[in-house]
């Protein structure tokens, strides 16, 4: 599997974990799972940009 297209998986899954997270921590009123799952999602967004800059670059 190219770079690219694996980058942009997992950035999608980290989105999803990071959704996730972010819901069950407003759910439970819980601050710190809330801030972790927002964060996490935040990864997935970069990360998942870093794979349409490889896929425009051709790696």
């Amino acid at each position: 599997m190219k770079s690219s297209i694996r980058d942009k998986a997992e950035g999608a899954l980290y989105q999803v974990k990071g959704k996730v997270k972010e819901a069950a921590g407003k759910a439970a009123d819980n601050p710190k799972l809330e801030a972790e799952g927002k964060a996490e999602k935040n990864l997935g967004k970069a990360q998942g940009k870093m794979g349409e800059v490889k896929e425009i670059l051709g790696e």
